[in-house]
């Protein structure tokens, strides 16, 4: 134990870098709009989303378990999200590469548990809201799943093919999606119009 805990001190921390989402590597692309009432200038996702209270995220989806804000260590802005998507846990290290009140783009090497074992797996998380009419917003949550290298070994070991763990995510990926991404519409707009968490969906 204390070897493994010495090794894992002496890694370097290694800023994040983005896999290509190729066909070799997809797991999953799940998109998802929903109405905010209330005009785009009021809207500010960033400051909705780096400040989310993690009861008011586990109120978004019966599968949100959990949620916290940190940083990474050069002070980029992180969302940790702990959630089950289909049969498998999912613990979410998103980094803000960018957070603006009308679109943050996070990016996660997300810890995937299931009863086979534990991977990795990289998450792309885009939101995004754009203008309808004065008074009305449009929000989109967009997912996209991206097999890494040790995930690809995992399946591999598990003699699952990466068509059939595309195929189940992104059945997991569609059915979380649909339920959150209103939640999270209407978490915003009660964010935008009154300033507030916890107020009736």
């Amino acid at each position: 134990m204390n070897a493994i805990l010495t090794r894992a001190l002496e890694q370097p921390y290694v800023a994040i870098t983005e896999i290509k989402q190729t066909v070799e590597n997809a797991l999953s692309e799940s998109s998802v709009s929903a109405i905010i009432n209330a005009p785009i200038e009021k809207v500010d996702i960033a400051d909705w989303l780096l400040n989310l209270p993690d009861a008011e995220y586990q109120r978004c989806s019966v599968n949100h378990i959990a949620a916290g804000v940190t940083s990474t260590f050069d002070g980029e802005p992180m969302s940790i999200n702990v959630e089950t998507i289909g049969n498998a846990l999912v613990v979410q290290h998103y980094v803000a590469i960018v957070h603006r009140p009308d679109y943050c783009r996070m990016l996660s090497v997300s810890d995937t548990i299931t009863a086979g074992g534990r991977s990795k797996v990289q998450v792309l998380w885009e939101l995004r809201a754009e203008r309808v009419d004065d008074n009305t917003t449009r929000y989109t949550n967009t997912i996209h799943a991206t097999a890494t290298p040790e995930f690809l070994n995992f399946i591999k070991e598990h003699g699952i093919s990466l068509k059939d763990a595309a195929k189940a995510r992104q059945e997991a990926s569609d059915a979380h999606n649909r339920e959150e991404t209103p939640n999270f519409a209407k978490s915003i707009e009660n964010k935008a119009l009154y300033g507030q968490y916890n107020l009736s969906f």
